[in-house]
């Protein structure tokens, strides 16, 4: 099948328009009808329902979606392994929620590159049910997530502890006040948004809200606002004055795991990454 068509249909998939979709994709939106058709007429069945300008997926497409996502990861490591050089005698996919990439798991790459000269990773950034389905499909070696799926076969190793802390732009706030002026909701996932709730009992709606720190961050210098960032994050803010603590507001932990299919042909290398990312790494 050709890798294009499911390309073409995640994105509409994605987008729920054809011309938006083609933007994306650089195509006219009739090539990109086009591919949609040939898709359908290879499958055999209907992937979207066309009414006007609302198109939506059918339970035909719906099912897809997971197998596409599958066969194109599967795809890209093939052509990342047949294109390793002589001195990249090792291979590795891992992935990880944006936030994570951003507060936490970019750092581990340098160390990864200084004492693994001959690793050749290809690095993603995915959701977590992305992820678990990858894992699940062997087209993922190694995921990052702060909600571990339990699913069986799946090992998932704690391997960081997040202090999540209020900080604003805004000196002297409590918490009502950085939380109801211009708070920025950031996606540390289910245990964190369990735990925000029971402790503050707010009706104003974030600003914004974002699964990636990076955007947070960029907006809340800018533009001013509240939100929680790991503290291994704020200091420097701290020091030149950017950010403060407000400091009646309770942190909250997070913990990262590593998860992975254990007994696999990359089973040394993973335990050798996995130490990498967190010298103290205790099973979970």
């Amino acid at each position: 099948m050709d890798t294009e068509l499911l390309k073409t249909f995640l994105e509409v998939s994605r987008t729920r328009h054809f011309g938006k979709a083609a933007e994306h994709l650089y195509l006219t939106p009739s090539a990109v009808s086009f591919r949609i058709r040939q898709l359908e007429n290879q499958l055999g069945v209907t992937l979207f329902t066309r009414l006007r300008n609302n198109i939506q997926l059918t339970s035909s497409g719906d099912a897809l979606i997971p197998h596409a996502e599958s066969m194109l990861l599967a795809w890209a490591r093939a052509q990342h392994e047949v294109a390793l050089s002589e001195r990249q005698t090792q291979q590795l996919a891992v992935a990880g929620t944006a936030n994570l990439w951003d507060a936490y798991l970019q750092e581990g790459l340098h160390r990864l590159y200084c004492e693994l000269p001959a690793l050749s990773l290809r690095a993603d950034i995915r959701t977590p049910e992305q992820m678990t389905r990858a894992l699940l499909g062997r087209t993922l070696d190694l995921a990052f997530l702060t909600d571990p799926a339990r699913i069986e076969g799946v090992r998932h190793i704690a391997i960081h502890t997040m202090e999540l802390q209020l900080v604003s732009t805004y000196q002297g706030l409590d918490t009502a006040k950085a939380m109801a002026q211009d708070y920025i909701r950031i996606d540390w996932g289910t245990a964190f948004n369990t735990q925000h709730a029971k402790l503050f009992n707010t009706a104003t709606p974030p600003i914004l809200h974002t699964g990636s720190v990076r955007i947070a961050l960029e907006y809340l210098l800018h533009h001013g606002g509240s939100t929680f960032l790991p503290s291994s994050m704020i200091s420097n803010y701290q020091q030149q004055e950017q950010l403060f603590v407000v400091a009646d507001t309770p942190s909250i932990s997070r913990e990262v795991y590593a998860a992975y299919l254990p007994g696999g042909e990359r089973q040394e290398l993973i335990d050798q990454v996995v130490a990498l990312f967190a010298p103290q790494s205790s099973e979970s």
